[in-house]
Parts: C-alpha cells; structure tokens; sequence
C-alpha cells in the first residue's frame, strides 16, 4: 500500500512540476497522504490482533466442548455397563427366587395331599372300623424285587412324604449334598410316584446350581421324557436351556427357549425365555397363546 501511495505520490509531484506549482506544496500533500496510510496500516493491524484474539477465545471454547462431550461418552458407556451388571445380577436372583418359589408350591401341594391322604384314612377307619395295617409303611418302603428273606434285613426308608419334604427342606436352606442323597433315595424307593418327576427336576437343578451343566441337561432331559405330564416340564426345559447357553451351545439353547415359548407361551417360564432371548438379542417366538402344546 506505500508503494502504491508513493507511486501516487511522484505522479502528482509530476503533474505539480509540469503544472508549475511549488515544491512544498507538493511536499505536504505527500507528507498527509503517508501520515493517512501510516493510520490505515494501524487500524488495519488492530484489527488483525482483535480477530487472533478472538479467534484463540473460540478454539479454546471448542477443546473445552470436545472435552465435555468425551467426558459425557464416558459417563454414558458406563452407566450401561452398569446397567447390563445389574440386569444380568437381577436375572441370577430372580432364577433362584423362581426355584424357591416353585420348591414352596411343592411342599405347599405336599402338604395338601398328605391332609387329604389322612381325611380318607380317618372316613375309612370311621366307616368301616378297621385300624391301619402294622407295617404297612415299612412294607412299602421295600424296593422292588427284594425277597421276603432279605426284607428283613433291608434299610427301612422314611414314608415318601417325609422323604420329599426333608429334601425339600434342604434344597431350600443350601444343604444341596444332602437334598440330593434324599431326592435320590426317594427316586429310588418311590420312583413310581407322583412327585418323582419333581424329585428328578431337583436334582437337575442342583446340578444346574453347582455348575454341572453337562449333568444337569441330562437330568433336565430324564425330566422331559420319563415324566411328560409332570408340572415341571416348563421350568425343565428352561432350565435346560439355560444349561446349554452356559456349555457355549447357543444354538441349542436358543431352540430349546423358543420351543418353550412356543409350547408353553402364556407360562411364566416363557416370559423369562423371552427375557433371556432378548439380553441374547436373538428374537424370541411370536405366539402368544396361538400355539397349541405338541407332546414330547
């Protein structure tokens, strides 16, 4: 910008000189022309300092952003790793309630059977005045194909009621060493009763508690086929393939999730296949109440 005001400058010096006008004339004139350019320049300078200072204000609010945006990243990939702890801490704590609760049933429903077991034994013993057998109970605590010789000499076990209810008791309080010797015996003294399907789904799920998940899927699969009209068969098959999830068997487990789902759909053992096929993020079956119970 001098130059070219110098430049202006000597050309109308020029003009001046041609024109015949003074030299100091010329002289001041050029002198307020640079004194102007010199305060442009200032001006012009001020400026450019006012736009880097402002400039530095603004990247430095930027970094401060960018920092506060990671930080928030941060903060939200934690909560839900959090989240996901605890919904899997949840689901542990709601199978364990789920087996008390069903184990409750069962003695509850024991509990009945023996109360009306007593009920007809008083109205036959009322009605046709005759006393219990001696022995009675002993006798049908023998196993199968023990001869009259060895009877004598056999272990005598516990009533079934009893039996069932002591291991019942003991599955509940942790005692799972002892609950499955008991459920054992009472399969193998009273394999043919009605509670032996939940005698046999027991000790599938100690198995399953313990962390034998190979044992217990072939526990859970005696349940399924030995017992098919037992009360126990949605809680067997989910269990199972909770069993199989944990052996890394995926697949399998998935399958046998949704054949729950779909044979049993409106059981609560189907709501948490469901809830566990969508923590797997694998889509759960469709039907609910539309499909009908296929036999095993």
């Amino acid at each position: 910008m001098r130059a070219r005001t110098l430049v202006a400058g000597l050309a109308l010096s020029s003009i001046l000189f041609t024109n015949g006008v003074p030299a100091f004339a010329v002289s001041k004139e050029i002198i307020q022309l640079q004194t102007q350019v010199q305060t442009l320049s200032d001006q012009v300078a001020r400026m450019q300092q006012s736009i880097d200072e402002r400039m530095g204000v603004l990247r430095s609010l930027v970094e401060q952003s960018t920092d506060s945006v990671n930080k928030m990243s941060a903060a939200v990939s934690d909560l839900q790793r959090k989240s996901q702890s605890q919904a899997s801490d949840n689901s542990a704590k709601l199978d364990q309630v789920a087996g008390q609760i069903q184990s409750l049933h069962d003695t509850v429903d024991e509990l009945k059977a023996r109360l009306a077991k007593i009920t007809k034994q008083l109205d036959d013993m009322q009605q046709n005045g005759q006393n219990i057998a001696p022995g009675q109970q002993t006798m049908a605590a023998i196993p199968a194909g023990a001869t009259a010789g060895s009877a004598a000499s056999a272990p005598v076990a516990p009533p079934p009621d009893v039996l069932f209810n002591n291991a019942a008791r003991d599955y509940n309080t942790g005692k799972y060493e002892l609950s499955s010797q008991e459920f054992n015996d009472y399969l193998k003294y009273y394999g043919t009763t009605e509670k032996a399907g939940d005698a046999q789904f027991y000790l599938a799920d100690i198995e399953y508690r313990q962390g034998n998940f190979e044992s217990a899927v072939n526990d859970f699969d005696k349940v399924l086929e030995q017992y098919p009209g037992n009360a126990k068969i949605p809680a067997s098959q989910l269990k199972k393939g909770y069993a199989l999830l944990e052996l890394g068997q995926k697949e399998a487990g998935v399958r046998e999730l949704n054949s729950l789902i779909a044979r049993y759909p409106k059981s609560p053992e189907a709501a948490q296949a469901r809830e566990r096929l969508r923590r797997l993020g694998v889509p759960g079956s469709n039907s609910m109440g539309t499909s009908k119970k296929k036999p095993m």
